[in-house]
């Protein structure tokens, strides 16, 4: 492994000479051969990165997921520079500040209006590991505490942490860590062969939802909390919801006392072309967990949207004067944070973004559903403003899918690949011709993938 790698002096934050790359263990990534040969970003503005070369890399996954109003939005870097200078930080324990009970207004006026009440973290997966605690908190304020029990799906994505990372259906994220917390139990994903190249939502496979009513029945709903999906499972390669299936979900929680929890980390803010999944689907979950573009993707943070009887359940059980919930963060509702998502949500509303991805939406997924001829690709999906492309596997799963991913980069084209799958959520900034861009490299590069 190269201990140092030759970097532009100019590309390198200022720095001369040799880069030092060995003291960096960096996440999701095969380290050893990155370090051979790194693939990194000097800099970003609007749609585009630019390569340590200088070179521009068209954004076609919004960072990851991240950055709706694309790159460098100088009124967010305001935002945050004021913030820090009037009020750097404070701690959220028996203190608060103004701007966190704005972001909570600003955010709830987004949600369904039983989702009124907003817990605050910085990241998608201690949103998780807080919706999980909810749940348990809830059921044992009001007296049913063997609700321990949590249902997920195979090929989910619920972070990292403990709790999402027991969540979690995809193996590699679970093997090497045994079982992590007990007690979950995963459904069946929704990807389905009859529904291959299915535009928007398949119809097939809402009866997939009755894996939760085989649940009750197994282990009884008595102790099953929760259940937890993405609208769209989007880390594994944009399952879309079959027609029916978020519904049947959300019949049978209802009817078994069992809480729905919506992950929105990388649905919310627009993507679906709603402010959030549920909105675009119709169904109202219990809580739904946000991250990601919240901010615009400049400051980490995340939250918990809760229905307001829940959070009253748990206030109401704990004695006056007591702390009703032993759960938080150093950074809740950090000031810089709260400065930085105030700010990107009135971007979304002055530049009206959920409604340009809304109409953007038939055009992108028009030309990806293009690539469907290309003998190398095996599925297209997509909804709203992201999308999926499988590729032909190799001998090794998703070792094609990791040569891809860097070949686009090569080629000026910035994606995120789970196995063998490229996945594609474009800034809703993004113009026709950009996007235009972003299928041609892709075709291009399917044509001379090994």
């Amino acid at each position: 492994m190269n201990a140092a790698v030759e970097i532009s002096p100019a590309s390198a934050a200022g720095s001369s000479g040799p880069l030092e790359m060995q003291h960096q263990w960096l996440p999701f990534t095969p380290n050893r051969d990155f370090k051979a040969d790194p693939k990194m970003f000097s800099s970003a503005h609007g749609v585009y990165y630019r390569d340590m070369a200088g070179k521009p890399v068209l954004d076609g996954c919004s960072g990851l997921f991240s950055t709706p109003a694309g790159h460098g939005r100088t009124e967010i870097a305001d935002a945050v520079r004021d913030q820090i200078l009037a009020l750097d930080f404070t701690p959220s324990f028996f203190r608060s500040h103004p701007k966190s009970f704005e972001a909570a207004s600003r955010i709830a006026a987004l949600l369904p209006p039983q989702l009124n009440r907003i817990f605050f973290a910085s990241s998608g997966s201690e949103a998780v590991d807080t919706a999980m605690k909810l749940a348990l908190a809830y059921h044992r304020a009001r007296k049913e505490a063997s609700r321990t029990m949590f249902v997920s799906r195979d090929r989910a994505y619920h972070g990292v942490n403990f709790g999402g990372t027991a969540l979690s259906g995809l193996v590699n994220n679970r093997r090497v860590f045994g079982s992590t917390v007990t007690g979950v139990v995963h459904m069946r994903h929704t990807w389905l062969a009859e529904n291959r190249f299915a535009v928007g939502q398949p119809v097939s496979g809402a009866e997939l939802a009755d894996d939760l009513a085989r649940y009750v029945q197994v282990y009884g709903a008595e102790n099953i909390a929760a259940c937890f999906v993405e609208p769209i499972a989007g880390s594994t390669g944009a399952l879309i919801p079959p027609v029916g299936y978020l519904e049947r979900l959300r019949e049978i929680c209802t009817k078994h006392g069992i809480l729905l929890v919506f992950d929105e980390v990388i649905c919310g803010f627009g993507r679906t072309g709603e402010a959030f999944g549920a909105q675009s689907f119709g169904v109202t979950p219990d809580m739904i967990t946000m991250a990601k573009a919240m901010t615009n993707g400049a400051i980490p943070m995340s939250a918990v949207a809760i229905r307001e009887e829940i959070h009253q359940t748990i206030m109401e059980a704990a004695p006056a004067g007591d702390i009703e919930f032993f759960h938080g963060y150093t950074y809740s509702a950090h000031p810089v944070s709260c400065a930085a998502a105030i700010s990107a949500l009135e971007i979304y509303a002055a530049e009206d973004l959920f409604a340009r991805a809304r109409r953007m939406s038939p055009y992108f997924l028009e030309r990806l559903f293009s690539l469907a001829g290309h003998p190398e690709v095996t599925d297209i999906r997509g909804f709203g403003m992201m999308g999926a492309v499988d590729i032909k596997p190799g001998t090794k799963p998703g070792q094609r899918g990791y040569q891809f991913q860097k070949r686009l980069f090569e080629r000026g084209l910035h994606l995120k690949t789970t196995g063998d799958c490229a996945i594609v959520a474009p800034p809703f900034v993004m113009s026709r011709q950009q996007i235009d861009e972003v299928v041609a490299i892709l075709s291009e590069t399917l044509s001379v993938l090994e």
